[in-house]
Protein backbone atom coordinates (compact mmCIF):
# COMPACT_ATOMS: atom_id res chain seq x y z
CA UNK A 1 0.00 0.00 0.00
CA UNK A 2 1.20 3.51 -0.68
CA UNK A 3 2.29 5.98 1.96
CA UNK A 4 -0.94 7.93 1.39
CA UNK A 5 -2.98 4.74 1.72
CA UNK A 6 -1.23 3.84 4.98
CA UNK A 7 -1.81 7.31 6.38
CA UNK A 8 -5.48 7.29 5.39
CA UNK A 9 -5.92 3.85 6.93
CA UNK A 10 -4.39 5.08 10.21
CA UNK A 11 -6.66 8.13 10.21
CA UNK A 12 -9.65 5.90 9.50
CA UNK A 13 -8.77 3.75 12.52
CA UNK A 14 -8.48 6.83 14.74
CA UNK A 15 -11.87 8.05 13.54
CA UNK A 16 -13.37 4.61 14.10
CA UNK A 17 -12.20 4.70 17.71
CA UNK A 18 -13.65 8.18 18.23
CA UNK A 19 -16.89 7.09 16.56
CA UNK A 20 -17.20 4.08 18.88
CA UNK A 21 -16.51 6.25 21.94
CA UNK A 22 -19.15 8.76 20.85
CA UNK A 23 -21.70 5.99 20.34
CA UNK A 24 -21.13 4.78 23.91
CA UNK A 25 -21.36 8.33 25.29
CA UNK A 26 -24.61 8.93 23.41
CA UNK A 27 -26.10 5.71 24.75
CA UNK A 28 -25.07 6.68 28.29
CA UNK A 29 -26.50 10.16 27.75
CA UNK A 30 -29.83 8.65 26.72
CA UNK A 31 -29.84 6.61 29.93
CA UNK A 32 -29.02 9.69 32.03
CA UNK A 33 -31.73 11.65 30.25
CA UNK A 34 -34.31 8.91 30.84
CA UNK A 35 -33.35 8.60 34.51
CA UNK A 36 -33.61 12.36 35.00
CA UNK A 37 -36.99 12.43 33.27
CA UNK A 38 -38.36 9.62 35.43
CA UNK A 39 -37.15 11.38 38.57
CA UNK A 40 -38.78 14.64 37.47
CA UNK A 41 -42.03 12.82 36.65
CA UNK A 42 -42.08 11.19 40.08
CA UNK A 43 -41.69 14.58 41.73
CA UNK A 44 -44.33 16.06 39.41
CA UNK A 45 -46.88 13.48 40.54
CA UNK A 46 -46.03 14.11 44.20
CA UNK A 47 -46.49 17.84 43.63
CA UNK A 48 -49.89 17.26 42.03
CA UNK A 49 -50.86 15.24 45.10
CA UNK A 50 -49.80 18.03 47.43
CA UNK A 51 -51.72 20.63 45.45
CA UNK A 52 -54.79 18.39 45.50
CA UNK A 53 -54.51 18.04 49.29
CA UNK A 54 -54.28 21.80 49.73
CA UNK A 55 -57.91 22.16 48.69
CA UNK A 56 -59.31 20.16 51.59
CA UNK A 57 -56.91 20.85 54.47
CA UNK A 58 -57.07 23.23 57.44
CA UNK A 59 -54.71 26.19 57.84
CA UNK A 60 -51.95 24.34 59.77
CA UNK A 61 -51.91 21.50 57.29
CA UNK A 62 -51.97 24.01 54.43
CA UNK A 63 -48.71 25.55 55.57
CA UNK A 64 -47.01 22.16 55.95
CA UNK A 65 -48.23 20.85 52.61
CA UNK A 66 -47.51 24.21 50.97
CA UNK A 67 -43.90 24.15 52.20
CA UNK A 68 -43.42 20.61 50.88
CA UNK A 69 -45.01 21.59 47.57
CA UNK A 70 -42.70 24.59 47.20
CA UNK A 71 -39.66 22.40 47.86
CA UNK A 72 -40.81 19.91 45.26
CA UNK A 73 -41.48 22.73 42.81
CA UNK A 74 -37.88 23.92 43.19
CA UNK A 75 -36.57 20.36 42.72
CA UNK A 76 -38.64 19.94 39.57
CA UNK A 77 -37.35 23.24 38.16
CA UNK A 78 -33.77 22.10 38.78
CA UNK A 79 -34.50 18.72 37.20
CA UNK A 80 -35.99 20.33 34.11
CA UNK A 81 -32.94 22.61 33.85
CA UNK A 82 -30.66 19.56 33.94
CA UNK A 83 -32.79 17.87 31.27
CA UNK A 84 -32.59 20.93 29.03
CA UNK A 85 -28.79 20.82 29.28
CA UNK A 86 -28.74 17.15 28.33
CA UNK A 87 -30.99 17.62 25.32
Amino acid sequence: MSELGDRLEQELEKLKTKRDELRVQIDLGKKDLQDSWEEAEHRWHRLEGYVGRLKGEGQDALEEVGDAAELLLDEIKEGFSRLRKLV
